[in-house]
């Protein structure tokens, strides 16, 4: 029984399409089902129901998916412990670094599968993609992320940070020690353009007592520019990401109600369960 073979039955599973599975493996369709028909001959059991509409697993297969998912990671830390080189793994991000990076890395480094990571600073969208098309392992995103939201790839929440809201210091707001969502003037409210990073704008939405007066406009560096610039303006920002933009026209307000947004780790379906664990392990606080 070949590994590879575990691999197919494992991506075919998840999929439930053996062309979907073809494509993520980057091989030929009938490859895959040729794998597949020798595991189920090696194994005297069928694992798959094919239809000219559906692949389903049967009872078999069922057990044999979560053996196989162990045998695959089992076979990872074995290339660990033979001191392979450290795996490169390939991290989507923003451009500002933060603690929590840092200290992500450290652990990756240093933890029960040592890897060499390395962060790719791409826009939201574009991170999504890449986890999809296997040219990132993983990628950390904020906001609200649902299944239908991304489809075919797999979010774990990870982490919880506050939104802060950021006025400039000649604010009325400026001397209090926090602030409330309901107190900020709505008209001073700017936000960046939904595409620039479409999650967290959402979650940003969700978390406003009324519907922001301005359309959103520009990236995050000119929206800041911007509230700099208006005595009456602000925005919100997570806690991290303002960490990487501060600057000394601006201040960080806490929110009263306190207000939160998540952080994922959003990793390819194929990953398996025990590297998907140390990953989001890495990133918790």
């Amino acid at each position: 029984m070949e590994l590879r073979a575990l691999q197919y039955f494992v991506t075919v599973s998840e999929e439930l399409h053996f062309g979907r599975a073809a494509q993520r493996l980057g091989i030929v369709q009938p490859a895959v089902s040729q794998q597949i028909a020798r595991l189920e001959r090696e194994l005297g059991v069928r694992l798959l129901d094919r239809t000219s509409r559906r692949v389903q697993l049967t009872p078999a297969g069922e057990r044999v998916l979560a053996a196989a998912r162990e045998a695959l990671a089992a076979a990872a830390r074995v290339r660990v412990v033979a001191s392979e080189p450290a795996a490169v793994l390939r991290i989507g991000v923003a451009s500002c670094a933060t603690r929590r990076i840092d200290r992500a890395v450290r652990r990756l480094s240093d933890g029960e599968r040592p890897a060499e990571p390395r962060l790719v600073d791409l826009p939201v969208a574009a991170r999504l993609d890449a986890v999809r098309d296997g040219e990132l392992d993983l990628a950390l995103v904020r906001g609200a992320l649902t299944s239908t939201a991304v489809p075919v790839v797999r979010a774990v929440r990870a982490w919880s940070e506050p939104l802060y809201a950021v006025i400039g210091r000649e604010h009325p707001a400026a001397r209090r020690p926090a602030v409330s969502l309901r107190d900020l003037d709505p008209r001073g409210l700017r936000l960046p353009a939904r595409d620039s990073d479409p999650p967290l704008h959402d979650a940003i939405l969700a978390a406003l007592p009324v519907a922001p007066l301005r359309p959103p406009a520009g990236d995050l560096l000119n929206v800041l520019f911007e509230v700099g610039r208006d005595t009456e303006g602000w925005t919100l920002v997570p806690a991290e990401q303002f960490d990487g933009s501060r600057s000394e026209r601006l201040l960080r307000m806490p929110l009263d109600p306190p207000v939160t947004v998540d952080g994922h780790v959003v990793a390819s379906r194929a990953t398996p369960e025990p590297c998907m664990a140390s990953y989001v392990a890495a990133f918790a606080d």
